[in-house]
């Protein structure tokens, strides 16, 4: 029982899904004790002692095989079009006041345009990741970003309230696959002891286009006009679209399973191997171990795609499932515990955080604090600079921390030891949930508020390194789908955000984010049960007969 992690009762230790061999070291459990470790490829540099998990085939072509600076500047691409998404359903919040004058509706029918915005793009999820799941990814960001291109153009151009909604809605659809793909697209790329650092950088953008994105709005809507943020976005997405067509590759791959002393599964019926030499099973001491052959004719040696080839929108079908199925299987992992307990972690945390965009135009426009729309704006340089230094933070400590605690558990790594740093989630966002609504209720000076505003974002940051690091971890071959569940909070979203100014003006701040707070420490407390439980949850849910069917390829 590692760290209070309850072991299953019906696996070996390392045969359950996520638990992985992580460190080349000595005093490995007796089940690995015959595995040989040195015929496995490990990392380089302060990692060579690091075992690479997934295991990388002989492929060039295999995304993990590509160098790193090729990786992070996928990364760097589609973050830096998060990151605009990001801005772009809240861009419009410092202006509430004289935009809803502009369109001649109310302040109430703006925020709920925002709210059909958000409800598109949770709808949009569940058409965007079955396409991705089977065509991959490239063709979806490449349609993503020409659907945002032309809804920015439309909006900077639309005069009538009905035509600037429309193009909203269009935005949701393209910014759909931005919440759901570039999680899974780190997991195409990166070994899990890089993964925490890529999701932080991540998360890193897109919270920074949230906060970076009303803080910049503030002025343009004071000083150009509020349709000169559909121009900027416009702009943005046209530079973005044409780097994604030339620099962003597929990086879906049928990789054949080849993590040798990563995987041991039991094995009654003795030795198993492949006629193709790729793999090898061995028996040892009633565990199946997987190795990976080192014979130089173990597989075909195949050529690196050319450039001009990396450019094809589609580059194939990567799943055998049909099309139905994968549809279906984000509402059967939905109810996976640990994929319920990320949505209600992320879901409530983003909400809450997006409940704070909606109301700052309305609170801090009117007495006490009479901001002008820039100043309303400069509000989101707290979360903006909280959430650089949370992003900084959460990624390479939970990689550190993963690695420490794999040391410490005989070279065994836990998906588990992600969920470490949701201690100190629950500390930002009480400070931050609780303590914005007392600073408004009871008027203290502006910093109050704007510094709680920031520490909830904060929390934020460390939250969404713990839960897509730990699903990702534990769940690989389901990562889409488990984030198209953990991204149904836009649900959530809409919901709250098309009546949260209404409950504001009944019920007061103070009421509005003690609920918020409440709900919030009511949800990180189900942390402590996925962290006892989560290892025998992982097991039973491997073998069910029903789910393996169901959410394999076949």
């Amino acid at each position: 029982m590692p760290f209070g992690i309850l072991e299953d009762k019906v696996l070996q230790s390392t045969a359950v899904p996520g638990t992985a061999c992580l460190n080349d070291q000595t005093d490995l459990p007796p089940e690995l004790h015959s595995i040989p470790t040195s015929r496995l490829k490990h990392g380089t540099g302060r990692y060579a002692h690091i075992l690479l998990v997934p295991q990388p085939s002989d492929d060039p072509n295999d995304p993990l095989n590509w160098p790193l600076w090729q990786k992070d500047g996928i990364l760097f691409l589609v973050g830096l079009s998060a990151a605009v998404v990001g801005a772009y359903g809240p861009m419009l919040s410092p202006g509430f006041v004289p935009i809803s004058a502009q369109l001649h509706i109310t302040v109430s029918v703006l925020s709920q345009s925002t709210a059909w915005l958000i409800l598109t793009l949770g709808a949009t999820l569940f058409i965007a990741n079955p396409f991705a799941k089977v065509y991959g990814k490239r063709p979806v960001y490449v349609l993503a970003s020409l659907l945002l291109l032309a809804a920015s153009i439309w909006g900077a151009v639309t005069t009538e309230y009905s035509s600037f909604l429309g193009s909203r809605i269009v935005g949701g659809l393209g910014m759909a696959p931005y919440e759901v793909l570039v999680q899974a697209t780190i997991g195409d790329l990166y070994y899990v002891h890089q993964r925490a650092t890529r999701i932080a950088a991540w998360n890193l953008f897109l919270l920074c286009g949230i906060a970076g994105g009303s803080l910049v709005s503030g002025y343009i809507i004071q000083d150009l006009g509020y349709r000169w943020t559909f121009g900027v976005c416009a702009i943005l997405f046209g530079v973005f679209a044409v780097g994604i067509v030339m620099a962003v590759p597929e990086t879906a791959y049928n990789r054949k399973k080849i993590a040798a002393g990563v995987t041991v599964a039991e094995n009654p019926d003795g030795i198993k191997a492949q006629e193709a030499g790729t793999e090898v099973m061995e028996k040892r001491d009633d565990v199946e171990i997987e190795q990976v052959s080192q014979s130089p004719t173990s597989q075909p040696v195949r050529k690196k795609m050319s450039y001009a080839q990396s450019l094809r929108i589609f580059t194939g079908r990567y799943t055998h499932a049909s099309y139905w199925k994968v549809f279906a299987r984000p509402f059967v992992v939905f109810f996976y515990p640990a994929v319920l307990w990320a949505f209600l972690i992320y879901g409530t945390t983003l909400t809450w955080i997006v409940v704070f965009s909606v109301v700052n135009g309305v609170i801090f426009v009117e007495p006490p604090y009479n901001f002008s729309v820039s100043q309303t704006g400069l509000i989101s340089l707290s979360p903006f600079i909280l959430t650089i230094i949370g992003e900084l933070m959460s990624g390479p400590i939970n990689d550190w921390i993963c690695l420490r605690l794999a040391q410490r558990n005989h070279g065994v790594y836990e998906p588990e030891f992600r969920l470490v740093l949701m201690a100190v989630v629950a500390i930002l966002g009480t400070v931050g949930f609780y303590g914005f609504g007392a600073t408004v209720h009871y008027q203290t000076h502006w910093s109050g508020p704007v510094l709680t505003f920031g520490l909830a974002n904060m929390a934020l940051a460390f939250a969404s390194t713990c839960v897509f690091g730990y699903v990702l971890d534990a769940y690989p071959k389901l990562a889409e789908e488990a984030f198209v569940a953990i991204n149904a909070r836009n649900f959530l979203t809409f919901g709250l955000t098309y009546f949260v100014n209404d409950w504001l003006a009944e019920q007061g701040a103070l009421a509005v984010f003690s609920i918020l707070g409440s709900c919030f420490l009511g949800v990180v407390a189900l942390t402590i049960p996925l962290w006892i439980f989560g290892k025998r949850i992982r097991s039973w849910i491997s073998r069910n007969q029903f789910l393996n069917e169901f959410m394999t390829d076949i």
